[in-house]
């Protein structure tokens, strides 16, 4: 006769046993206890219960049930959402719209850009006044002699 643990059970079986599993000296993630059926790992920091049986000299795990259908669950979910947004995507559905700009917001641009301009040009003709100014000291006259 061939014994069946459920999940449940081999979380029991683990929870009880989990002194024994304090007492290694190097805790590891995974804690593993023999079962009739095969091997059941305890994921110590998730959780986690595993099923494994040893299939040519390696050791092959499979989650249990209750976990195997909350995978389950999110891949769907995480599939919809794919689809739905490769769909949007084919649609052209970017999220945002071009346009281009509207006659005030040139012209606005434009009255600015102009303003920049003709104050630059005006500075640049004021130094360039600076430097071509006459000037009346006697030094700067040729000598007579």
């Amino acid at each position: 006769m061939k014994t069946v643990l459920v999940p449940g059970l081999v979380l029991g079986i683990m929870v009880a046993s989990a002194p024994a599993f304090a007492q290694e000296s190097v805790p590891g993630r995974y804690a593993m206890q023999k079962t009739e059926s095969g091997i059941a790992r305890l994921d110590t920091q998730t959780g986690e219960v595993s099923l494994c049986r040893e299939s040519e000299g390696d050791i092959v795990c499979r989650m249990a049930a209750d976990e195997r259908t909350a995978f389950e669950l999110e891949l769907d979910l995480l599939t919809k959402r794919i689809e739905t947004l490769e769909k949007a995507a084919a649609d052209g559905q970017t999220g945002f719209k071009q346009r281009l700009p509207t006659k005030e917001e040139i012209d606005q641009t434009m009255t600015i850009m102009e303003r920049m301009m003709r104050s630059f040009f005006g500075i640049a003709k004021d130094l360039e006044g600076e430097d071509k100014a006459p000037s009346d000291s006697a030094q700067d006259r040729p000598q007579k002699t």
